[in-house]
């Protein structure tokens, strides 16, 4: 699972241009199911499993990331951007980038010792920042990149013991599960989506629950982990290493009380997810047509939207366990 979490994570895919990591994920999934690629550019993939479900059970996981896009090139050359996904200033400046999965770049902005008082006591705002590809003429520039384009940050894939660092585990990690999922046999026939712009509003996994109608889903992401050095433990959120996580309530959904209950007995190892905040596709999703029961597992990850992400492999497989618990118990008429 690490080389293909790898392959996945390397791919470039902000909100709304998907189109290599969709490529690949219907490379990995084309010949366990069937797949249909919706108008937004969903992937809508069904499992035929060994028996007929008593519920239609859909399984999400995102395939965007938070990155750039470009919005003006100077008369210098230089990249005005804005910022696709929520990303904090800190983590953009001198970073490389890349634009196109091909252009390198790195973010610029003015010089410290060139700043003022004040201004050393602040980060830039992030609407004075800009992508240097190494060009002197918006011309040049032109013949590189254009207005549209998008950048992600660049990063290495590295890994040391069970901990896994690299850009994108939101929401490669939900992806690799999918994936996992779908090359195994299956109790029960399933759907699974890997939907598009969550980054920016949790906008392709509302289309794909309309279209499938299920009774039940279940949302598969990454999340915060603050179990960091500084953080009291009441506001670490989840913890590395300690299993799925379950939530019971977000910034977007209250989850099915019936279903975080069986998640956290099932025998497999999780934890809750404690804190009310943020959000994923389960917020578009249990709004859909007459409202869908649905739970929420995550991956808890370190330093999350940045090209410096931490995973605990251990924790991926938890979900993935977890997940196929899950889909068994509802599939199968249990809960």
């Amino acid at each position: 699972m690490i080389e293909l979490l790898k392959q996945l994570c390397s791919l470039d895919g902000t909100s709304g241009d998907e189109g290599a990591a969709r490529d690949f994920v219907i490379s990995q999934i084309k010949d366990y199911c069937e797949y249909k690629v919706d108008n937004l550019g969903n992937i809508i993939a069904f499992k035929k499993g060994k028996n007929a479900p008593a519920k239609k059970v859909l399984i999400d996981a995102h395939l965007d990331e938070v990155g750039l896009i470009i919005t003006h090139i100077e008369n210098d050359g230089f990249l005005r951007f804005k910022i696709v996904g929520g990303i904090d200033t800190a983590a953009l400046l001198c970073r490389r980038v890349k634009i196109s999965g091909k252009i390198p770049g790195v973010i610029g902005c003015k010089p410290v010792h060139l700043c003022d008082g004040d201004e050393r006591k602040k980060l830039p705002d992030a609407d004075s920042l800009y992508i240097d590809i190494g060009v002197s003429s918006a011309d040049e520039a032109n013949t590189y990149v254009a207005v549209g384009d998008c950048a992600v940050m660049c990063s290495d894939f590295t890994v040391t013991g069970d901990k896994i660092l690299t850009k994108a585990l939101d929401d490669r990690v939900g992806c690799l599960v999918l994936i996992d999922l779908l090359k195994q046999d299956a109790e029960y026939d399933f759907y699974a989506s890997f939907s598009v712009q969550e980054e920016v509003g949790l906008r392709g996994a509302g289309v794909v629950a309309f279209a499938v109608e299920p009774d039940a889903a279940i949302v598969i992401d990454g999340t915060t982990a603050a179990d960091v050095a500084g953080v009291a433990a009441a506001k670490q959120v989840c913890r590395q290493g300690e299993g799925a996580v379950v939530s019971f309530m977000d910034g977007a959904t209250s989850y099915d009380r019936e279903y975080y209950n069986a998640a956290l007995n099932s025998g497999i190892k999780a934890q809750s997810k404690c804190a009310v905040a943020g959000g994923n596709n389960a917020g578009a999703i249990h709004l859909s047509r007459g409202g869908v029961r649905t739970l929420a597992l995550s991956v808890p990850c370190r330093y999350i939207h940045t090209a410096g992400s931490v995973c605990d492999m251990r924790d991926i497989i938890t979900v993935r366990d977890l997940a196929k618990y899950m889909v068994d118990q509802i599939a199968g008429g249990k809960l």
